[in-house]
């Protein structure tokens, strides 16, 4: 089997799964489950709350979210990126630019709670990571445009054109300051 035949025949099934009703309610049960669950950790953080408050700091997590809340801006900036992440899952028009602000959140949240060792996440954070790549498989027909091959050299052009442009920026102030020095 060539690529090509896999890759129509995947396409083929793409198309099968969209037309079918309970794979669409699927996905609207995860889109507003996934909302509901950032939107109120968002606006926990916006509201300068401690992220689980009931969570011991002797415990390797509570220490963790102990320290993010004394962060300040950082903590509110997490904040405000889980809240727009929801407010976009709940937007039709704006699902695949929800679900892709979502998954590094997520993915991050899901290696922390490992890492530390926390068993109230352990479960759920790898669980709301596989419904956000079902969205993003969902979405497939809006994320082909980014994904194809011939649009991968433009992508990357730009995003090492945009790197260049702040390591050069970065290099030239940090010349200034050692100039000024």
């Amino acid at each position: 089997m060539d690529s090509s035949s896999f890759s129509s025949e995947l396409i083929a099934y793409y198309v099968k799964i969209k037309q079918n009703k309970w794979y669409w309610w699927f996905s609207i049960f995860c889109r507003i489950s996934l909302a509901y669950a950032f939107i109120v950790a968002g606006m926990v953080k916006i509201l300068g709350e401690r992220f689980a408050s009931g969570l011991s700091i002797l415990h390797p997590m509570g220490a963790f979210l102990e320290a993010l809340h004394h962060t300040g801006y950082y903590y509110t900036f997490i904040g405000i990126a889980q809240v727009t992440a929801g407010i976009l899952l709940l937007i039709p028009q704006t699902v695949t630019l929800g679900a892709l602000i979502y998954f590094p959140i997520i993915l991050n949240i899901w290696i922390l709670s490992y890492a530390v060792r926390f068993e109230g996440s352990d479960v759920t954070s790898p669980l709301m990571t596989l419904a956000v790549l079902y969205l993003l498989a969902w979405n497939y027909d809006k994320l082909k445009y980014i994904i194809q091959d011939r649009c991968k050299r433009t992508v990357l052009k730009n995003i090492l054109d945009f790197s260049a442009f702040f390591t050069s920026f970065f290099v030239f102030r940090w010349k200034k300051s050692i100039i000024s020095f």
